[in-house]
């Protein structure tokens, strides 16, 4: 079966509606969704009510938190106080923007979903605001896996997507301390960790969004990249009174950016 792993729409109905074409097209049968439904994006409402629309199995990430549960909820960090400023924001129009409905709908989605030996978690098992990065420490890496039962964890919040494999091997771990330490070994099989990109707002230096093909038979990873009419978003965006500088950082792919917020740097790439 092929599964399809959305992540980080982020309000951007366009590039959602894009991706879902290419999902189609993908022939995937099922479609799951790592959270970051709102944020950024000029159209919260209308993202939510598609994925609510095709029942679309999803898991809340940090900033579905930070709408439901105010905005400190979501302790991510920001490079400057002027991105923290931008993000204070965006976070204040979305609030004042989200249905009643559609809150509620945020609020009571779960933290991760299992699919047999498939977890999906937006930042990490740990915490929703963890960045699971490629480099990260192998160790620490495989360990998340474990943690969730799952041989395949899917992921999204470092809007970059990749594909490792934690190869099988013997690991010795130490409980306790000193010469009462317990040493024990175990066999770990092996694992992956997915990072599916984003739809809404990719920062792997193109505007495209991102996503990932699964097959449960064949273990095939697909990174999907599509591509979509970003400008149409970005006017919107612009439209909407949100800053302009996420209209520009869209346009380009990147995740922050230190400019003045001048619109002939908009959507042009």
């Amino acid at each position: 079966m092929k599964i399809a792993v959305i992540s980080c729409i982020h309000g951007n109905y366009e590039a959602l509606n894009a991706v879902l074409l290419d999902i189609e097209e993908q022939k995937a049968e099922k479609i799951f969704c790592v959270g970051d439904l709102v944020g950024y994006g000029p159209h919260p409402n209308a993202v939510i009510s598609q994925i609510r629309a095709l029942d679309i199995p999803t898991c809340v990430g940090c900033w579905d938190e930070d709408i439901v549960e105010g905005l400190n909820a979501c302790d991510c960090s920001y490079p400057s106080l002027l991105a923290e400023k931008r993000g204070i924001q965006a976070h204040e129009w979305t609030n004042k923007e989200i249905h009643p409905e559609n809150r509620e709908f945020l609020a009571q989605l779960p933290y991760s979903l299992q699919e047999g030996n498939l977890a999906f978690v937006h930042g990490s098992p740990h915490s929703n605001h963890e960045y699971l990065l490629p480099e990260l420490d192998a160790f620490v890496a495989l360990e998340r896996v474990l943690s969730t039962n799952a041989d395949v964890l899917f992921c999204g919040h470092t809007h970059m997507p990749y594909a490792r494999t934690l190869d099988a091997g013997q690991l010795q771990i130490r409980v306790g301390k000193g010469d009462k330490a317990e040493k024990i070994n175990f066999t770990s099989p092996l694992k992956r960790i997915v990072n599916v990109g984003s739809v809404g707002e990719p920062r792997h230096g193109r505007p495209n969004a991102t996503y990932v093909i699964y097959d449960t038979d064949t273990k095939e990873i697909k990174l999907q990249e599509v591509a979509y009419d970003y400008q149409k978003t970005c006017a919107a965006i612009i439209e909407k009174g949100l800053p302009k500088i996420f209209a520009w950082r869209l346009a380009h792919g990147l995740e922050y950016a230190e400019r003045a917020d001048d619109p002939t740097h908009v959507c042009t790439r």
